[in-house]
């Protein structure tokens, strides 16, 4: 998934960033509303996690601004305020969940998978086509019997494969998803993904290129 973390404290927002890259999620990070708003204008984010209490421009104000434009984005909504009041005003802007600091990273990062899920049409929790099984809780692939070992890039390449049930999604679909909003569009980052994700799911070859499109698995 393609997460956007809005938070002012810088080492807080790389701690989280780097927690949902470790569940294999492409994170870019803001630091204001403003940043955060200029972001949200130019990226598909599945989940935005947002401060509410931010410099430039509140987080009332992002979170409003994006739900007025009809986004299908997610927003968890962090506070130092743990009132029930403080609560029922963040949801009442149009934000799906809220958390209160200090909170654990692993619950974070469970509420940000949850909600991703709500983001994109449901999907079961074990991902199955072609004989390849994909189990995201677990991070492991199996084709047949075989397991299968993949890199971070790997795994959420094939889970975005696997997700579209045979369609053929693009390049620029797989780059926005699996990284992050500095990746190089002309690296040929995807193609070659694709290539060792390939050789390590073995013949007959299960991920096929279609001209013009992508890439799909039938």
């Amino acid at each position: 998934m393609r997460v956007l973390v809005v938070e002012d404290e810088p080492q807080l927002a790389r701690a989280i960033a780097e927690w949902l890259r470790q569940e294999t999620h492409a994170v870019d990070i803001a630091h204001d509303g403003a940043a955060a708003q200029e972001r949200l204008a130019v990226n598909d984010y599945d989940v935005l996690v947002l401060d509410r209490d931010l410099p430039a421009v509140h987080g009332d104000q992002v979170c409003a601004d994006l739900v007025a434009t009809g986004a299908e984005t997610r927003v968890l909504m962090l506070t130092a305020a743990a009132e029930i009041t403080d609560r029922v005003a963040g949801l009442s802007l149009g934000a799906d969940d809220y958390l209160a600091k200090p909170f654990a990273f692993a619950e974070l990062a469970a509420r940000v998978q949850a909600l991703g899920r709500r983001s994109r049409p449901a999907a079961p929790p074990v991902l199955r086509r072609s004989g390849i099984t994909l189990d995201p809780a677990r991070r492991e692939v199996f084709r047949g019997e075989r397991y299968v070992p993949l890199s971070k890039k790997e795994f959420a390449v094939l889970a975005e494969l696997l997700r579209a049930q045979g369609a053929a999604i693009s390049a620029e679909h797989l780059l926005e998803k699996a990284w992050d909003e500095y990746a190089d569009p002309f690296t040929g980052a995807v193609r070659l993904t694709v290539f060792k994700l390939r050789r390590k799911l073995g013949d007959p070859p299960v991920v096929q290129t279609v001209t013009g499109v992508g890439y799909r698995i039938p």
